[in-house]
């Protein structure tokens, strides 16, 4: 017995007794790589073109803005469920999806099936002619919204969405200005840059004419906060006194929102963008009941409301199938993209009979690849894998299992200020100190990001400061995979109290 608990030490292992017999159980040390669950899948061997060349080839011909992640970007191969695969074998979890868009897992079974039958039969028409898959799509997404919210334009992308969304309510409304929250993102488009309002993706050069920003109601890092605004199973750790039916930041904030209304736009209004949850300012929530109020604060000015649901919707905030559901509140126009293909390139507009005609009377819109037959046999696969696997109720029970693993890491470490979010939407956010609230260093966050990695996690970043880690997996993930995540981020952050240490 002694021998062996001498062994046991050498090799950071702790014995245990069950019975009348002793077992062995790993402790995750410092430096102890966690163990990733199993996975029954073989990815194929990589055969294409060589490390060094692609980075030759992505330096001479690509985009030169940086945005791959990590000092040696990753080359990725093959994907299945919610893991990745390298061109060396290596398996990654995947709890960033593509960027908030493999709601069902990669390449799953029945949306390949699905696609490679439609691929095999027709590949496009434009909408100047009919086909099945778009009509079946439009009468299964319909029936998933509630009435008067059942006109649907099919686009490519979430700036299409938002681009055609700020038309139609211009349209409408026959007024210019839309507002929006700072720390928004709605696109990278000339005119739904006028809507993001994140420092990175502003331009010097003229773009979205008529837009305003409005200040982003964060009860965490804004003025105004406390322990009871959130709609989440982690509320901030700022005190709150309010009262169980008052929610004084939200009251604040809503003073804010009328000045907007009373000193930077005009007396009629087009309409106001909001994400029932903010996706690339890190997962930001607002107070209860603010967007109830600013919604009938904006339609007073004659204004449209629009929810961009194209990170929050699809069941991904598990209690709700739709963000704007959460909030209690009916937008004008849904704009939706991302999880509604499952990768695929696919977006949607939905609004009301009345607004729809109103557009049709001012333009004629029209998109060739809108609506294309293999995009629409993939949206109708992936609404019925959300159903059949019953992916909300996992996002629901899952998300919440996680948001509360990663709560108890922000009672241990000082550098975690915030975690928040709902279902399968999430942010870690990074500070120097719970104190000042204010972000870890750029470079901090980059260290704690690239050691997630290197153990096998990929997660996304956020916020105005690049301080916010952004978790939002496939919706297939499992409690396992949850468990050997909070023990990376874990490992990653001793990592770095270490280091800071010396």
């Amino acid at each position: 017995t002694t021998a062996f608990l001498r062994t046991c030490c050498v090799q950071n292992i702790h014995s245990v007794k069950i019975g009348a017999f002793w077992t062995s159980v790993t402790k995750l040390g410092l430096h102890t790589k966690p163990r990733m669950p199993p996975c029954d899948f073989t990815p194929e061997k990589y055969q294409s073109l060589t490390y060094e060349r692609v980075l030759e080839i992505h330096k001479q011909h690509l985009s030169p803005i940086l945005t791959a992640y990590f000092p040696k970007p990753l080359l990725l191969h093959q994907g299945h469920k919610e893991w990745l695969f390298d061109y060396e074998g290596n398996r990654y979890l995947d709890f960033f999806s593509g960027i908030v868009t493999v709601s069902v897992g990669h390449c799953h079974p029945k949306v390949n099936a699905v696609a490679q039958k439609q691929l095999g039969r027709l590949w496009h028409t434009s909408t100047l002619f009919f086909h099945p898959p778009i009509h079946e799509f439009a009468e299964k997404l319909s029936a998933l919204l509630p009435e008067p919210l059942k006109v649907i334009f099919l686009v490519n992308s979430g700036s299409e969405a938002n681009d055609l969304a700020m038309l139609m309510a211009r349209a409408h409304s026959k007024s210019t200005d839309i507002i929006s929250f700072r720390g928004g993102y709605h696109g990278g488009s000339s005119s739904t840059l006028g809507l993001t309002n994140v420092g990175p993706f502003k331009t010097e050069l003229s773009s979205g004419l008529g837009c305003q920003s409005t200040m982003c109601p964060d009860v965490f890092r804004g003025p105004w906060g406390g322990s009871h605004c959130r709609d989440s199973p982690v509320q901030t750790i700022r005190k709150c006194s309010c009262a169980p039916d008052c929610c004084q930041a939200k009251d604040q904030y809503i003073e804010q929102f009328k000045d907007t209304l009373n000193s930077s736009v005009a007396k009629s209004i087009a309409g106001f963008f909001a994400e029932p949850i903010q996706g690339v300012n890190g997962v930001v929530q607002y107070p209860k009941g603010f967007l109830k109020e600013a919604f009938e604060l904006v339609r007073e000015r004659g204004g449209l409301c629009i929810a961009d649901e194209v990170q929050t919707g699809f069941g991904r905030l598990g209690s709700h199938f739709w963000g704007f559901q959460t909030h209690g509140i009916l937008p004008d126009i849904v704009t939706m993209a991302k999880g509604i293909g499952n990768g695929f390139p696919m977006a949607a507009v939905v609004t009301t009979p009345e607004i729809a005609n109103s557009l049709a009377k001012s333009v004629l819109h029209f998109n060739t690849f809108g609506g294309n037959p293999i995009a629409c046999a993939i949206g109708s696969a992936v609404l019925e894998v959300i159903k059949e696997e019953n992916l909300q109720e996992n996002s629901q029970e899952v998300g919440t299992y996680m948001l509360q693993k990663f709560a108890e890491l922000r009672d241990e470490f000082e550098i975690v200020g915030d975690v928040r979010g709902k279902g399968l939407m999430i942010g870690i956010e990074m500070v120097k100190d719970k104190m000042s609230r204010q972000p870890l260093p750029r470079e901090e966050v980059n260290e704690i990001h690239d050691n997630c990695k290197r153990m096998g996690l990929l997660i996304g970043k956020g916020g105005i400061f690049a301080q916010t880690f952004r978790i939002a997996p496939s919706m297939c993930i499992t409690k396992p995979d949850v468990k050997f995540a909070v023990e990376v981020f874990r490992s990653a952050l001793i990592q770095h109290r270490d280091r800071r240490a010396k």
